[in-house]
């Protein structure tokens, strides 16, 4: 079955991407098309990149980098969830994605995105971060507002259309990643 992802990327304290990711969990594991886990980059307890080699060599000296990788490895897409700091993602998103390359490739992507303008800066950044790595980013996005999706920028309610642009997204995400499936079949051989 068809693995994705929903990769929770921001690590700040009181972030409001917890409750993001868990609704985005929520409504993906309720859908019978593919197989979801949330992974939160907070968990994952990686230094900055601490790799003496490029990614892309694939010679990973370091346990938790060799967890990271197989851990990618096993998924066919993602749904990250970001937050956005200062017209990008948070920092500690990007070091997780760096210090892998051939896990991410010939894999899909779909963003859900919240800040004051929806998050769409971080999403216009990640979609560049994700052309680097071979993601193919899907068109479909969840732009979340602090002022409209949450109650006093920290309680996520989000309005009733949420949930069917958030389907839209799980929708090409799914269907990209099984398109893709040939590609990483061809890499892996």
């Amino acid at each position: 079955m068809t693995r994705i992802a929903v990769i929770l990327g921001s690590t700040r304290p009181g972030r409001n991407g917890a409750a993001v990711a868990e609704w985005v969990y929520d409504n993906a594991a309720a859908r019978n098309d593919a197989e979801y886990e949330l992974v939160d980059v907070e968990d994952l307890g990686l230094p900055l990149l601490d790799e003496q080699v490029p990614p892309s060599m694939g010679h990973y000296s370091r346990p938790h980098t060799q967890a990271w990788a197989e851990r990618v490895a096993s998924f066919d897409g993602f749904v990250f969830v970001t937050a956005e700091y200062n017209h990008s993602i948070p920092g500690a998103l990007k070091n997780a994605i760096d210090f892998l390359y051939a896990e991410w490739n010939n894999k899909a992507a779909g963003f859900v995105a919240y800040g004051s303008a929806g998050g769409t800066r971080a999403v216009e950044h990640l979609r560049l971060v994700m052309a680097e790595v071979q993601v193919a980013t899907v068109r479909g996005q969840v732009a979340l507002s602090l002022f409209h999706d949450f109650v006093d920028m920290s309680r996520f309610e989000p309005g009733p259309r949420r949930a069917q642009e958030l389907a839209v997204v799980l929708d090409q995400v799914v269907a990209w990643s099984k398109a893709l499936a040939p590609l990483r079949r061809v890499s892996a051989g």
